[in-house]
């Protein structure tokens, strides 16, 4: 279920070629820490199998593209490149320097299987708001959502077998903080993967658009995680979940718009606004209304760590903080308090930002993703821009600290669920 190396085979077999993997294992990646690696490597032992029983050879490089790629592609005579797409700064940096060090002879092709419709063909510009970018993806759908085309058995092998890959050494060339262990609901892989698609789909899809927004009710779908490593496919998923809108239209039509309309209303943010990870990256609006209430008083003033470690008076942020780093994720919903909260408790709009930047990447399976930086989704992570920031948001009636920005409150919360029972849940040990 991906698009680019579905491309990639059809190039081999037009030119009757083999047709080889790669994967460039870096040492670190923004705030990526053992448990987000192990959750990657696991899932590529079953890629690496996978392309073995497809006659398929699968190569880990260890070090960044720029220096292994070049050379592996000089020392393999391979004839062409394919490779994925995403709109954060340091893969499409990645991309410009192979791209600068591959022979001139050997062309570079770039798919982008990471959305359904690709980043730039939805629009050529920064888009507002959902209500701006929705029609424009809905328009392209037919096109784009349809069935993958079978990958097959390739029928012309390498020349020589790839090296055996010693999977457990992999991870004495990381230079990433083991402390943040792995977590136990989450298998890595695709089947796993499919496994948690097909429950949702049988078990929570019926109440997805009634409870998702309720952190104690079990109505999501689970499957950042695998969508973010790409161990499943977002289009797979809604293809998926698209056979049961006869029985299920309301769930199934939020799913998509979540999905599919908000996910890749992120990646546009990303691509076409190099600030996207900043106060810079937010519209006139919302940079002067924080920038007006950036000395206000704030009730409360809280340390990296004591955010870290979930020790704030506030025993719902709390619990979503201990959530987050005992699973790997955070109710959707609660997301967007976590956020906010940061804003009303640091010093500036900056450090807010910076902290739930660090803390979403270094804890979220599915952290380090254009989603993290933007959509505040019970798919995606934490959306800090549009917590923070306002993007793709309105200005609302003015208040300290937040200014314009949209505000959440605990009281708030408790109106719309049990607030104590998530407290209990996730209580200090």
């Amino acid at each position: 279920d991906n698009w680019a190396f579905l491309y990639a085979q059809r190039l081999a077999l037009k030119q009757e070629l083999p047709l080889h993997v790669c994967f460039c294992l870096v040492p670190k990646f923004l705030e990526a820490t053992i448990r987000h690696y192990r959750f990657m490597l696991r899932g590529l032992q079953e890629v690496a199998e996978e392309c073995a029983e497809l006659n398929i050879s699968f190569h880990l490089l260890l070090g960044y593209a720029k220096d292994v790629l070049p050379a592996f592609v000089t020392e393999h005579g391979v004839g062409g490149l394919v490779t994925d797409f995403s709109p954060l700064r340091l893969p499409r940096q990645w991309v410009e320097d192979v791209r600068e060090r591959l022979p001139e002879d050997v062309p570079f092709a770039q798919v982008d299987a990471h959305n359904i419709v690709p980043c730039w063909l939805a629009s050529p510009k920064q888009e507002y708001s959902a209500r701006t970018i929705r029609g424009k993806i809905h328009a392209q759908l037919p096109e784009f959502l349809t069935e993958f085309p079978p990958v097959i058995r390739h029928p012309h092998p390498p020349s020589c077998p790839a090296e055996p890959i010693a999977w457990e050494a992999c991870y004495s060339s990381l230079q990433v903080d083991h402390t943040v262990k792995e977590v136990e609901w989450a298998t890595p892989g695709t089947a796993a993967g499919m496994a948690v698609l097909k429950s949702f789909i049988a078990e929570r899809l019926k109440s997805f658009s009634s409870h998702r927004n309720d952190p104690n009710k079990a109505a999501l779908s689970n499957l950042s995680p695998w969508l973010h490593f790409g161990q499943v496919s977002t289009q797979r998923a809604i293809l998926e979940v698209q056979k049961h809108r006869r029985s299920y239209k309301d769930s199934v039509d939020a799913f998509v718009e979540e999905a599919v309309v908000r996910r890749e209303l992120a990646e546009n943010f990303c691509y076409y606004n190099e600030n996207y990870d900043s106060v810079q990256g937010a519209y006139d609006w919302a940079q002067t209304t924080l920038k007006v209430h950036a000395k206000d008083k704030r009730p409360y003033l809280y340390s990296l760590q004591e955010l870290e470690q979930g020790t704030t008076h506030d025993p719902l942020w709390n619990a979503a903080q201990l959530q987050m780093v005992r699973e790997g994720k955070m109710h959707g919903f609660l997301r967007m308090y976590w956020a906010k909260k940061i804003l009303e408790w640091t010093h500036s709009p900056e450090e807010a930002l910076q902290f739930a930047i660090y803390l979403n990447d270094r804890y979220e399976l599915d952290g380090r993703d254009p989603n993290g930086y933007l959509t505040p989704l019970s798919l995606c992570p934490a959306g800090c821009l549009w917590s923070i920031c306002g993007i793709h948001d309105q200005g609302w009636a003015e208040r300290p600290i937040f200014g314009k920005i949209r505000y959440m409150n605990y009281a708030g919360c408790k109106r719309k669920f049990d607030v104590e029972q998530f407290e209990r849940r996730y209580a200090p040990t």
